[in-house]
């Protein structure tokens, strides 16, 4: 293709919303292939280099954000319908959830519980401003009701996401890792340690693992999150640190 035919191209896209469709699709798709490329090394996991890629595309051509979600909002849309259809493997797993149900329910309250603390407790032990802590508290769980927590609880909604896309790539990439060092080879506790800590990206990457680890990934994902918004403002408000 000839330089005027980019120039062409890249002149159409870029006052159209199909700007933050093609890049995003082109991002993921250069992004997978580096993962396959890799032997599937978590480093190089796919959501973790499209968001590197697309970064790069944004500040490198002076794209406004705006403009690229124009387009991006389309595979944002989808996040909806793919969260529901997590109930597919779920239901392939039921039989397995049954016997399973008290310790989940133990792991979940635990998990959810020392997570959140602990992130509040070391952001007091650096001496962390109260809203900074504030908006560390619900970073394991999915970034729009992490938002929600955040600004109820007193935190920076914006950090929170930051946090919340951080802790999901943090456990995707070495998640699988740390599963191997301690010898835990069950994928239905691999899944639910996973869904517990790194939310929808864990997910994901518990998916590339196994259909079970995939399932249940996302069934403590959405028991976590359901139970860190209940629990987690009361809990705080308990222990006096909301100020």
């Amino acid at each position: 293709m000839t330089d005027d035919g980019i120039a062409t191209i890249w002149v159409y896209l870029s006052t159209t919303p199909l700007l933050g469709l093609t890049i995003t699709l082109v991002a993921y798709g250069i992004a997978y292939r580096a993962y396959l490329w890799s032997g599937s090394n978590p480093l190089l996991h796919p959501v973790v280099s499209a968001v590197t890629l697309l970064i790069l595309f944004l500040v490198g051509t002076d794209t406004p954000y705006e403009a690229y979600f124009a387009g991006g909002q389309f595979v944002h849309f989808l996040l909806g319908p793919a969260t529901v259809a997590l109930a597919i493997p779920l239901y392939q797993q039921l039989p397995k959830i049954r016997r399973l149900w008290l310790p989940v329910l133990i792991t979940l309250v635990s998990g959810v519980t020392i997570g959140a603390l602990s992130s509040v407790a070391l952001a007091r032990l650096f001496g962390a401003t109260l809203q900074t802590q504030m908006s560390l508290a619900p970073k394991s769980v999915t970034a729009p009701v992490a938002m929600g927590i955040s600004e109820q609880i007193g935190g920076l909604p914006s950090l929170t996401a930051v946090m919340v896309v951080a802790t999901g790539i943090l456990g995707a990439v070495l998640g699988t890792r740390l599963f191997a060092l301690l010898r835990i080879r069950d994928d239905s506790i691999k899944g639910i340690a996973m869904g517990i800590t790194a939310h929808g990206i864990g997910t994901a990457r518990a998916f590339q693992v196994s259909p079970e680890m995939g399932a249940f990934s996302g069934l403590a994902m959405a028991l976590s999150t359901f139970t860190t918004a209940l629990i987690l403002p009361w809990l705080l408000q308990w222990l006096g640190w909301l100020g």
